[in-house]
């Protein structure tokens, strides 16, 4: 590991394909995670052999998890203020409003935007000036396709809630970011490419492409590349980006928000 900094950050959803890469990074550079999940066996899996990491499991999902966060977070090794506190957990549901069970609206707001806030009550007595608390949003809550009525609505109501957390830590010093990847290479944008392709019949070639084509890249963004975002967040001059709401899409937006 090549340290270049020290501090403690808590990630959610540590042992995602997201946030795996996230805790990944910022122990690489010396910080102490304090790793977020349900499941304690995957938890030992990213915690064998990295002391910097310290599991938490937790159901982010339940109002526990709260209790949980803080406990971890009071262990001796872990003293002082919290660097930052990210919110990196991806959501299990998909489909159309055609499609979709609509209770799993519901499982999909207790996740996303609960769960925001169970981490901001488990970290919010260990935040001080200069801590920063993140979100992964996601782009489908900013242009939502007709398949999307999970993660669009969810990630919708995330930003709003980010805002009103914004206006209410920015003058404790603490400052907000949400982050919006478009899409990325991922298991859970594979899942959502063959939803697509069992509603529509179309070719996955043809879905993938149409991701690409997209972007003015010509690439989808890569996972590493949004951890760098996040850690570049730790830097004292990122206080500017304090309520902003970060694309990460490779071009496929074209708007300033």
């Amino acid at each position: 590991m090549t340290a270049t900094g020290s501090g403690t950050c808590v990630v959610v959803g540590a042992t995602g394909a997201m946030g795996s890469v996230i805790t990944e990074r910022l122990t690489d550079r010396g910080h102490r995670v304090v790793a977020v999940a349900r499941s304690a066996g995957d938890l030992e899996e990213i915690a064998a052999g990295n002391p910097l990491v310290h599991a938490c499991p937790a159901d982010i999902g339940d109002d526990g998890a709260v209790d949980d966060i803080r406990a971890a977070l009071a262990q001796p090794a872990l003293h002082g203020p919290l660097r930052m506190a990210i919110f990196a957990a991806g959501l299990p549901v998909k489909g159309s409003a055609d499609a979709i069970v609509p209770t799993a609206l519901a499982t999909a707001a207790n996740i996303k935007v609960a769960g925001t806030v169970r981490l901001l009550h488990g970290v919010r007595e260990r935040m001080a000036p200069g801590s920063r608390f993140v979100a992964i949003a996601g782009s489908l809550g900013i242009e939502p396709g007709p398949l999307d009525a999970g993660p669009g609505t969810a990630n919708a109501a995330l930003l709003n809630l980010m805002r009103q957390i914004s206006v209410l830590y920015g003058p404790r010093g603490v400052t907000v970011h949400t982050i919006a990847p478009g899409p990325i290479d991922t298991p859970r944008l594979r899942a959502l490419v063959d939803s697509e392709v069992e509603q529509t019949g179309r070719r996955p070639d043809e879905i993938w492409e149409r991701y690409r084509a997209k972007t003015t890249l010509g690439r989808l963004p890569a996972l590493d590349e949004i951890a760098w975002l996040v850690e570049m967040l730790l830097a004292p001059q990122a206080d500017v980006l304090h309520g902003a709401v970060m694309t990460a899409d490779g071009g496929v937006r074209h708007g300033v928000l």
